[in-house]
């Protein structure tokens, strides 16, 4: 009887143990860290203090993963139960790591062959989705580059039998519209999202601003049982006759014109039952001749019921659009209290560096939008909004619009030759229209600015719910349309081809543009207003060592990229989005904690290639770790994981 008490008070020891051991565990479940798309961790051990004595706990590298390496690793992990989920490698494999030390537990690889190999985004694209209803030890659920949806045991990584078949529902079925199966132009980067057994799923082209062909399909977007894959319901991003929006399409454009889905991270409110989409630009990108009207539900935030896919609010972010702004990351969902009321709210950020901000239930805007008149186009056949909505609060986190004081200044004689470059295209505000390759002014067509790659993109940004400040980087650089009539590439009526006579938008190998051209911003949602920012990145080497600069002081510049930051309780922690040549002659680029409120750099982490990938943060056994992936010209994918232990 003493043995079985004892034995009994040491499995109840043990169970204790083990929770107040799980109890000190966090989780970073979904891809935004939550449904919100937060990127907040209330994670404070890691801190400014000790931020640049961090260790690295173990590295994973993708090599291997796929037929050939993968440059540009875009994965952000998952950590569930103390183990790392992560897509790896060229062929988008399904990894399970020991969160602690980096063990390979199991991996999960589909041979798509040629299926994969005609896709339009391929590779290991940008992770994965947890689900769980506790009736099993949970699911791993991703997109293939072949456009498949996968269920996998999250314990084991074999396939959910009874998922679709054999665990893979094809995604290019069911999509109201023909698709061949091998060669049929639809693909997704993003993680699936999941929330109260509905996995919704979004869908990708190939980018869209030389389109051969005014036709193609069309990106709807649909929500799937998490238990057996079955298709619940789909949302037709281009309206068809009847639906609502379809009389924003003029001359039966709707018909025959694609994409206009959502390629982007989605964000879901689990309470209301709702999920938030962001869309995209119709084909093509560029030229909107063929597709007269403000073109809904493109370049959208659109609220859905997550049950039976109903529109329950939207709001067009551009009309017609022809610049390829379309929304390119998750909306963030906490609670703002403006003017005295408080509001559960929407954040939309979008690449032109603007930030709107809704109530997320009735989709009223919390700051004001005015639609602002804005210039017409000359291009034949095309109809441009006279209007664009703008908010007035926040201000924009980016640089807009293009005027000679914006271009290099560093010396007399590389302004001036920027002035040339200039005076040969036409310029000015954010919504200056696209024109001619061949202008009858003998310009070569537009400059803009931001780009059409922003801005802000795909890793958009994060907020802290506690405080309501938002946080993003933003980088700076040109962007250009020359429209040209080319029937020999595409039955559009214009596509975005410059000429070969036409000037480069650099002056001597240097930007057209002066600094900084990358920064984190911080910005105040509950009083829109802009708190800080700083100049994120070093000097590119091919600034740092130019000829015309010898002798010159040049501030740190910063860099572009494409930049996911993360927010903890004390930090906003974001990895350089490009590499530089150290004092020991060796590539390198900087990881860097800012302090939440001043922007401050409290410290830095050197690794050997740019952050490619959105950082992550957990914590086991009190110990917290810090995760980010990076990859290089010549540095194949890695997932580096860094760790403090007090």
């Amino acid at each position: 009887m003493r043995t079985q008490l004892i034995a009994f008070s040491f499995i109840l020891l043990s169970i204790a143990t083990l929770n107040q051991s799980q109890a000190q565990d966090q989780e970073w479940r979904t891809y935004g860290g939550d449904l919100a798309s937060t990127r907040y961790s209330p994670l404070e051990t890691i801190n400014g203090e000790n931020f640049s004595e961090l260790e690295l706990a173990w590295e994973f590298d993708t090599s291997s993963f796929g037929p050939g390496p993968e440059f540009n690793f875009q994965s952000t992990p998952l950590m569930v139960n103390r183990t790392i989920y992560t897509t790896a490698g060229s062929s988008r494999d399904v990894v399970a790591l020991d969160a602690r030390t980096g063990e390979i537990l199991w991996m999960f690889r589909i041979d798509e062959g040629e299926r994969a190999a005609n896709a339009p985004r391929r590779f290991s694209g940008r992770g994965l989705t947890w689900w769980d209803d506790r009736s099993d030890k949970g699911r791993i659920i991703y997109v293939t580059p072949g456009y498949q949806m996968i269920a996998l045991d999250a314990a084991s990584g074999g396939p959910i039998e009874n998922f679709g078949l054999n665990g893979i529902v094809d995604l290019k079925q069911e999509f109201d519209q023909e698709l061949d199966l091998i060669t049929g132009e639809v693909g997704l980067h993003a993680a699936p999202i999941v929330a109260n057994g509905v996995v919704v799923i979004g869908s990708a082209f190939r980018a869209g601003r030389m389109p051969t062909s005014r036709e193609k399909p069309k990106g709807h977007v649909r929500g799937y049982d998490a238990r057996t894959g079955n298709r619940l319901w789909i949302f037709h991003a281009i309206p068809q006759a009847g639906e609502y929006g379809n009389d924003t399409w003029l001359n039966n454009s709707w018909s025959y014109t694609g994409y206009g889905g959502s390629w982007a991270q989605m964000t879901i409110d689990a309470e209301l039952n709702t999920v938030y989409l962001p869309t995209e630009t119709a084909t093509g990108d560029s030229y909107g001749g063929h597709r007269h009207g403000d073109n809904l539900f493109t370049n959208s935030i659109v609220a859905l019921d997550l049950t039976s896919g109903e529109r329950k609010w939207h709001f067009q972010t551009t009309h017609h659009d022809v610049w390829d702004w379309d929304i390119p990351s998750a909306p963030m969902l906490l609670d703002l209290t403006i003017n005295g009321k408080t509001s559960a709210a929407v954040v939309q950020t979008v690449k032109q560096g603007y930030t709107f901000v809704f109530d997320r239930v009735t989709g009223e805007p919390l700051f004001d939008i005015e639609e602002v008149p804005v210039p017409p186009s000359d291009i034949p056949g095309e109809r441009l909004s006279p209007t664009q909505p703008i908010p007035v609060k926040p201000p924009p986190f980016a640089r807009q619009g293009l005027s000679e004081d914006e271009l290099i200044d560093f010396t007399p004689q590389l302004k001036a030759k920027a002035r040339e470059i200039l005076s040969q295209y036409r310029y000015g505000d954010i919504y200056m229209p696209p024109s001619l390759a061949e202008a009858d002014d003998g310009t070569f067509g537009t400059l803009f600015m931001p780009s059409q790659t922003g801005g802000a993109n795909w890793p958009g940004g994060a907020v802290d719910p506690e405080t309501g400040i938002m946080y993003i980087f933003s980088k700076s650089d040109v962007g250009r349309m020359s429209m040209s009539n080319r029937p020999d590439r595409s039955d559009m009526d214009y596509i975005n081809l410059q000429l070969r006579t036409a000037p480069r938008l650099t002056v001597d190998g240097l930007p057209l543009i002066k600094p900084p051209y990358g920064q984190v911003v911080a910005l105040d949602l509950n009083e829109g207003e802009k708190l800080w920012d700083a100049v994120h990145g070093e000097t590119p080497d091919s600034i740092r060592n130019h000829p015309a600069l010898a002798g010159l002081d040049i501030p740190r510049t910063g860099q572009d990229g494409r930049v996911g930051v993360l927010v903890t309780k004390t930090l906003v922690i974001a990895g350089d989005g490009g590499s530089y040549t150290n004092a020991d002659g060796e590539q390198e680029a900087l990881l860097r904690a800012y302090d939440k409120l001043s922007g401050a750099q409290l410290g830095s982490l050197a690794m050997p290639a740019q952050q490619t990938g959105s950082p992550m943060t957990y914590a086991i056994d009190g110990v917290q770790y810090l995760a980010v992936a990076i990859a290089g010209s010549d540095v194949p994918g890695r997932l580096r994981v860094y760790s403090y232990e007090p």
